[in-house]
């Protein structure tokens, strides 16, 4: 890697990657009112779900130096909205941060004390790794730091970690110019299980549909069965907003989650450019509360 980043520019990139992720997010959503055909896309708005919602709490809280998890456990808290498509157990455990508990003991507590191996770190962890683009390794302990705050299990943590470093992998291939080999250099920084067992068994996949039915689609919502189709599809498509999301859909599952991870990382790769014109103003406006919303 070759190149410097500044406060600004981290800011940018960061930014351009939420943009993905919540058209992806918001598109996806509407295939569980009506089938998405991507060349003929359902009238708006659309609404997103608890995945941006969770992305935009996490870029508010960006800077130098670590993340900071108390900021960003404050801002779930705050702002998370149970219509938004949260499960049970997240609306409890951010309740309960709500309310004051420690998000390490809310973490740790959280389906009978053994931490959630959900893929809700990893929907949201695409903007945190553009911002850390000229280090993956930084980004990769950034994403386990960013996971901890709710996801106390080694695979939900893996998730959130595969999927920083996914973006940073595609953030960093822009700025240098060259097409990177994702999968690899995501399975080459995720812990060892099975997040990692699925981005290696993804490399020898060319078809979607034949990496659809081995990897999983998120129907089971852990970071197992989702974050390897969403890392093998931005690989696949990283060129392509459009196919990508095409493929997470005609997949089908998860399909919001598959959605925002995969359209995080292609556009961390492609910037906001990539992203439809009319996709982007079809989704619903980004939070008021995010201070970097009015620049979109």
């Amino acid at each position: 890697m070759s190149f410097t980043l500044f406060p600004d520019t981290r800011l940018a990139l960061a930014l351009e990657s939420l943009a993905g992720l919540s058209v992806g997010d918001a598109l996806g959503a509407q295939h569980f009112v009506l089938p998405v055909d991507v060349a003929d896309p359902p009238p708006p708005p659309w609404p997103w779900t608890d995945d941006t919602e969770e992305a935009c709490c996490l870029v508010a809280v960006l800077a130098e130096g670590d993340f900071d998890r108390d900021a960003f456990a404050e801002l779930l808290g705050r702002h998370h909205d149970p219509g938004r498509g949260y499960g049970a157990g997240a609306v409890l455990m951010l309740r309960e941060i709500r309310d004051g508990l420690p998000w390490p003991i809310a973490a740790a507590a959280a389906f009978d004390g053994q931490g959630s191996a959900g893929n809700g770190a990893a929907m949201r962890a695409a903007p945190l790794g553009a911002w850390h683009a000229d280090s993956l390794a930084h980004a990769a302990v950034q994403g386990a730091r960013a996971a901890e705050v709710t996801h106390a299990h080694p695979e939900g943590v893996a998730g959130g970690v595969a999927v920083a470093v996914a973006a940073a992998v595609a953030t960093a291939g822009r700025l240098d110019g060259q097409r990177p080999a994702l999968l690899r250099a995501v399975a080459a920084h995720t812990p060892d299980g099975p997040v990692r067992d699925g981005l290696r068994a993804a490399m020898r996949l060319t078809d979607p549909l034949a990496a659809a039915a081995e990897l999983g689609t998120g129907a089971r919502a852990r970071a197992r069965d989702t974050v390897p189709f969403a890392v093998w599809v931005a690989d696949r498509f990283l060129d392509d907003y459009p196919a990508a999301i095409a493929a997470c859909v005609r997949a089908g599952g998860d399909v919001d989650t598959t959605c925002a991870i995969a359209g995080g990382v292609v556009a961390a790769y492609t910037g906001a450019g990539g992203i439809p014109p009319g996709w982007l103003a079809a989704r619903e406006p980004l939070p008021a509360w995010l201070p970097t919303a009015t620049g979109e």
